[in-house]
């Protein structure tokens, strides 16, 4: 999508701000005991609070309204049965539409302490995505984006998954640039005033690559090592990058 008047521009604020809190809500009532199922359960009621699908849901059919993935998986992780346990490392990703705009964001949040080098992944993963939401700005190249997120990740010894790619969205889920590289790349194509896209890196202590899990949907580091991601939906703008997946 490309925002070309101040109305689009409100109503994707107003998506990203649910998914925003819809993220923060699940991630303080998360807990040790607790299905992914749940948790789950307590996104999708503040989706219906707030008026808004969950996206992956109604584009897709996933089987959940929010993809929840732990520990060895990586990403698209069906909530379920699964019970989260002290230690565990959590992504949850939520996108949802509102009056026909679409917004996507997603974090990886450690359940109680964990080992030194998880706390350092998630710090860095978070770093990672910043690195790349300051690439965004008018009349960039896309490549800028992989590129930075590149030079930051090897400089600190970590890999990255190179499939699982940011995207266009606003209108729909995915939409026009399709994907966009958050690994190094020679992406010619330019940024412009008004895209809307996600940038969510996958930083990983080894994985190189997303391989099916079990079922149809998860996903799983090949090799296998443990990764986070960390995503916002911002606009393009003369001066960089807007984000629209913040709470409010």
């Amino acid at each position: 999508m490309t925002i070309t008047n101040q109305d689009e521009l409100d109503g994707l604020k107003a998506v990203g701000r649910i998914v925003a809190n819809t993220l923060q809500v699940m991630a303080r009532a998360m807990e040790p005991g607790m299905t992914t199922r749940e948790l789950d359960g307590i996104g999708r009621r503040c989706l219906e609070e707030a008026g808004a699908q969950s996206a992956p849901e109604l584009t897709y059919g996933f089987p959940g309204a929010t993809c929840i993935s732990v520990g060895e998986e990586i990403a698209h992780g069906i909530p379920g049965d699964r019970v989260l346990v002290a230690g565990d490392l959590v992504n949850i990703d939520v996108s949802a539409v509102k009056d026909g705009f679409f917004a996507d964001t997603g974090a990886s949040f450690p359940l109680g302490p964990v080992r030194p080098d998880i706390t350092r992944l998630c710090r860095d993963g978070r770093r990672a995505m910043q690195v790349g939401i300051a690439e965004v700005g008018h009349g960039r190249p896309l490549a800028g984006i992989g590129n930075a997120i590149g030079r930051f990740a090897a400089k600190r010894g970590y890999s990255l998954i190179r499939n699982l790619a940011s995207h266009g969205v606003g209108r729909a889920l995915h939409e026009y640039p399709e994907e966009i590289a958050t690994w190094p790349n020679r992406d010619r194509r330019k940024i412009h005033r008004g895209l809307v896209l996600t940038v969510e890196p996958f930083l990983s202590l080894g994985g190189q690559f997303a391989v099916s899990g079990r079922d149809d949907w998860t996903l799983l580091a090949a090799p296998r090592a443990l990764a986070v991601q960390y995503e916002h939906t911002v606009v393009a703008t003369e001066r960089g990058a807007l984000i629209v997946t913040l709470p409010g």
